[in-house]
């Protein structure tokens, strides 16, 4: 039996959730009693996600806020909207991620790289920034997704162009430190940081990284194999990533803070 938790009165903001992860987190965090913030780049599935939250809390429980995580303008925005909304932050998910597939020596690496360090770390960090005076008032904590992408490096192989995602390794590194540097600094204040490891969910990150429909299925049918050789079996799916968020935020996990938390299934256990 799945456990149930109570976040009736928390205020809850992710980051990503109109897809994939931050979506199943968005309603799960919904169906737990909690005011949900979904916010993403495309307002169609920034909506589509808070109506399908507001089936399950209610319309007064959820607000969608389209924002893009890469300007500093829509992240202040984004964490003012929500105070002003409902006057207080609880937890703050930062979901949002994007990856890259261009190689080093490929003339445009620096701009990508830069690209995918705005998304996935520089959001991170000022949206950090930005709530913790809020997060110290209701003593709340924060969830950042990481990758066990930030331990080894991974190969995306398409057919035979194998490439190295190079920055969004780096930038999943830098958040687990980041993680531990925010647990040690910010402990004092009763703000609690963990982060999220995932090995490889099925989700539409090759959409919402500007790749095709075409590369991606290319993707998912060269990998099959690959899926079938993790320890359990498959890939995981986002509520398995959804349903460790929820712990790390629940008063089940008050004594925990500063760690990375691996859900991938075992992958990372041997070479898979």
């Amino acid at each position: 039996m799945a456990t149930k938790y109570n976040f009736e009165g928390k205020v809850t903001l992710i980051t990503g959730s109109s897809s994939g992860i931050g979506a199943a987190i968005a309603l799960l965090f919904a169906r737990s009693g909690a005011r949900v913030v979904v916010s993403g780049l495309d307002g169609r599935d920034v909506h589509s996600v808070a109506d399908e939250c507001a089936t399950i809390s209610s319309a007064e429980s959820v607000l969608g806020v389209v924002s893009d995580v890469r300007l500093e303008s829509d992240c202040r925005r984004l964490i003012a909207t929500t105070i002003d909304s409902f006057g207080r932050l609880d937890i703050l998910v930062n979901s949002t991620g994007v990856f890259d597939m261009t190689g080093i020596t490929d003339p445009g690496y620096m701009q990508k790289q830069s690209q995918v360090f705005d998304v996935n770390l520089n959001s991170v960090i000022l949206l950090t920034h930005l709530s913790v005076k809020y997060l110290e008032i209701t003593k709340g904590n924060i969830i950042y997704i990481s990758s066990i992408g930030g331990e080894r490096a991974v190969i995306i192989n398409i057919v035979t162009k194998a490439k190295n995602i190079s920055s969004y390794c780096m930038t999943k590194c830098a958040l687990n430190m980041f993680t531990k540097c925010m647990a040690t600094e910010l402990g004092t204040k009763g703000i609690r940081i963990n982060a999220i490891s995932p090995g490889i969910v099925q989700t539409n990150i090759f959409k919402t990284s500007g790749y095709s429909d075409e590369q991606a299925k290319l993707f998912w049918e060269a990998d099959a194999n690959r899926a079938a050789r993790y320890p359990v079996g498959h890939y995981g799916e986002p509520i398995d990533v959804a349903q460790c968020a929820l712990y790390l935020a629940s008063s089940n996990a008050n004594f925990i803070t500063g760690t990375i938390h691996v859900v991938d299934g075992g992958a990372s256990l041997g070479y898979v």
